[in-house]
C-alpha cells in the first residue's frame, strides 16, 4: 500500500517541470498525504489480523478520497504547467521582440544622429555663407548708391551743359540747329544748310561761327567726350575730285568740324572723335525734299566720361 501511494505521488511530481512555487505547494500536499497514509497504515498494524469489515470499508473510502484528490492535483498540475508554458512562451517572444526592436531603434537613432550632425554642419556653413552675402550685399549696395549718385550728378551736369549750349547757340536755333538732352547725352544737330554748300565739306562763315560758339562751351567741360558724326541723304554723291561717295563726304564734313573745334586750345583733343555715317542713320524719310534736308546734317554727341562709373561697375 505504501508503494502504491508513493508511486502515485511520484508520478505526479515527475510528470512535468513546473515552477518552484508550484512544486513546493505540491510537495507540501504530498508530505501531508504521506503522513496521513503512514497514520492509516499504523492503525492497520495495531489491529493486526483482526481487521473488521468497518476498517476495510473505511480504508477504501480513504483510498477513494486520495485517488480523487490525486486526480484533482494532476489536473491542477497540468493546468498550472500549461499556464506556465503559455506565459513563458509569451515572455520569450516579448523578450525577443524587445531585443530586436531595441537593436533596430539603436541603429535608427545612430543614423538620425549622423544626419543631425551633417545638417548642423550644413547649417553652420550656410550661416557663414549668408553672413558673407550680407556683407557683400552691403558693400554692393554702397557702390550702387555711389553709382546712382554719380549718374545723377552727371545727368544734372549734362542738363546744365545742354542749357549752356542752347544759350550759346541761341542765335542759330531755328536755322537748322537743335539742342536736345536725352538718355544722359546732349545732341547738337546742325543741318547742312547752316554749315556747307551742296556737295562741299568746307564750312561756311555762318556755320563756322556756330561751331566756334559750341567750342567755347566744350572748353569749359573737359570731362565731356565729343563725337562728331557726318550724315547725308540717300542721293548718291555726283561731284568730281577726291571724294568717291557719300561715305567720303560725310566723313570729310565731320573732320571739318573737328578741325574748327581743335582750333580752340582749351579743348582736349583726346575728347574729339570724327565719324562718317553716310546715308545709313536717317532721322526722316528720304522720300521728300524736307526729309532729305533733315538727314543731311552734322550731329555733335556729347557724352559724360564714365571712368568713375566703369570703375564702380567693375567693383560690383
Amino acid at each position: 500500500m505504501k508503494k502504491f501511494f508513493f508511486g502515485i505521488l511520484t508520478s505526479i511530481l515527475l510528470s512535468s517541470c513546473v515552477s518552484s512555487k508550484i512544486y513546493e505547494d505540491l510537495k507540501g500536499k504530498y508530505d501531508n498525504l504521506k503522513t496521513e497514509n503512514e497514520s492509516l497504515m499504523s492503525q492497520l498494524d495495531d489491529k493486526g489480523g483482526d481487521k473488521d469489515e468497518y476498517s476495510i470499508n473505511q480504508l477504501k473510502k480513504e483510498v477513494e478520497k486520495l485517488t480523487s484528490e490525486n486526480s484533482r492535483l494532476k489536473m491542477d498540475l497540468e493546468a498550472s504547467k500549461n499556464n506556465y508554458d503559455r506565459i513563458k512562451s509569451s515572455y520569450d517572444a516579448l523578450e525577443e521582440n524587445s531585443s530586436s526592436s531595441l537593436t533596430e531603434n539603436l541603429e535608427l537613432n545612430r543614423k538620425l544622429l549622423e544626419q543631425l550632425e551633417e545638417k548642423e554642419k550644413e547649417l553652420v556653413a550656410e550661416s557663414k555663407r549668408l553672413e558673407q552675402l550680407k556683407k557683400d550685399l552691403a558693400s554692393r549696395s554702397k557702390r550702387v548708391e555711389e553709382l546712382e549718385s554719380i549718374l545723377a550728378s552727371k545727368d544734372a551736369k549734362m542738363k546744365s551743359l545742354k542749357d549752356a549750349i542752347s544759350a550759346a547757340l541761341t542765335n542759330f536755333e531755328g536755322n537748322g540747329l537743335t539742342v536736345e538732352h536725352r538718355d544722359g547725352k546732349v545732341y547738337v544737330s546742325m543741318e547742312n544748310k547752316l554749315l556747307f554748300e551742296s556737295g562741299s565739306w568746307s564750312v561756311n562763315p555762318r556755320g563756322r561761327e556756330a561751331v566756334l560758339q559750341l567750342g567755347k562751351v566744350l572748353a569749359k567741360n573737359p570731362e565731356i567726350a565729343v563725337l562728331i558724326e557726318g550724315h547725308t541723304d540717300n542721293v548718291a554723291y555726283g561731284g568730281n575730285g577726291p571724294l568717291k561717295d557719300n561715305w567720303d563726304l560725310s566723313t570729310k564734313r565731320a573732320t571739318a568740324i573737328v578741325t574748327i573745334l581743335s582750333s580752340n586750345q582749351k579743348i582736349i583733343k583726346e575728347n574729339l572723335t570724327a565719324a562718317g555715317r553716310s546715308e545709313f542713320a536717317p532721322i526722316d524719310s528720304n522720300a521728300s525734299f524736307e526729309g532729305r534736308a533733315k538727314n543731311r546734317r552734322i550731329e555733335v554727341i556729347l557724352t559724360p566720361k564714365l571712368d568713375e562709373i566703369s570703375k564702380l561697375l567693375n567693383e560690383i
